[in-house]
């Protein structure tokens, strides 16, 4: 299992509009059989399936599992207290200072990102 400073410690979320299960699993530091566990006990986790039953999740899907995550890796909730939590039931307006951290990031990198094709 992942220590809980390696969270902060993530990949930067490229900017794609849809990953696939192997990438999210990469991205998250979480086995696929996770992911799909997950989505049943998430519901505000709903990947788009398309030919063949696939799996494609997209940015919001991608930073919804990395708070689940968190939640369930770093802070120590089972299930179903993260489950209340993501649904607001838990302490409503706590924003974890890593999710800060971790946004900041990644705009960052989305703004390099425009400045590189803008320099083009």
């Amino acid at each position: 299992m992942l220590e809980p400073s390696n969270n902060a410690e993530l990949p930067v979320i490229p900017g794609k509009r849809y990953f696939t299960i192997g990438e999210v699993s990469d991205l998250c530091a979480v086995k696929p059989h996770v992911l799909r566990y997950w989505e049943q006990e998430f519901p505000n986790l709903k990947p788009v399936k398309r030919r063949g039953n696939r799996r494609y999740y997209q940015r919001e899907d991608v930073i919804l599992i990395r708070q689940i995550r968190s939640l369930l890796y770093d802070q120590g909730y089972t299930i179903g207290g993260a489950r209340q939590r993501m649904s607001g039931e838990g302490e409503e307006g706590e924003i974890d200072s890593n999710d800060y951290k971790q946004m900041i990031r990644q705009m960052i990198t989305e703004l390099e990102d425009v400045l590189l094709v803008l320099k083009a």
